[in-house]
């Protein structure tokens, strides 16, 4: 069974973009978690046939409660702004299917739905820091295997760089490129610039890997 854990805050019209999108196999489930939204993003969650819990405002603290609420024994964790493409559902199948899925994670390619020359750099800069470095971002979303989730620890309740922490003690020889994409939004991207927004996220991956904590860096992030 598979479950799909949705973070979400103030994404009534991202909802019902992506959900739509994933109804049907191989969803089982669909779980929205609002984090305190002051729209109808659950109203919106229940109309797309999702489930919806609530939890503090946070993507770590909304992923730690969906993952619990969860009953899928996959658990695939999406942005409320990230659409899976073409041929997503054959990748995911095929991943759950594998002989060996229970020992890695899947993370898609990133897409931005910008026609920027700056989307198309930041998007190699994704390939690459995912691929060599072993750190998809949770905006290329990421498929684990419950058993594998919760023998990591699975996420923690952090301000920022949640998807850091859980991708760090994943360990790179246990991500898996999927041969998919799902495109998400630039908006944070457009309204800061395509090369200041990449250098603020990649200051903060430097900082965070010196130790500064989470709660320090959420200005920095902006």
């Amino acid at each position: 069974m598979l479950s799909v854990v949705i973070p979400a805050l103030d994404a009534a019209p991202a909802l019902r973009a992506l959900l739509p999108a994933l109804a049907g196999a191989p969803v089982d489930e669909v779980v929205v978690v609002d984090g305190g939204s002051a729209d109808d993003t659950a109203a919106a969650a229940r109309e797309g046939g999702a489930v919806v819990v609530s939890a503090p405002r946070g993507r770590g603290p909304q992923l730690v409660v969906g993952a619990r609420a969860a009953r899928g024994d996959a658990l695939l964790f999406l942005h409320a702004d990230t659409v899976p493409q073409a041929g997503w559902r054959a990748a995911v199948s095929s991943f759950l299917a594998a002989p060996d899925n229970g020992e890695r994670a899947g993370y898609f390619r990133l897409r931005f739905d910008d026609d920027h020359p700056g989307a198309r750099r930041v998007e190699r800069l994704a390939a690459w820091r995912a691929g060599a470095l072993g750190l998809p971002y949770g905006d290329q979303g990421l498929l684990v295997p419950r058993r594998l989730y919760e023998r990591v620890g699975g996420f923690r309740p952090l301000p920022l760089m949640e998807d850091v922490d859980l991708v760090r003690r994943l360990g790179r020889r246990r991500l898996v490129a999927l041969p998919a994409a799902v495109v998400t939004s630039a908006a944070r991207y457009r309204r800061d610039g395509w090369w200041l927004r990449p250098a603020r996220n990649q200051a903060c991956l430097a900082l965070y890997a010196l130790g500064v904590p989470p709660r320090w860096l959420r200005r920095l992030y902006g």
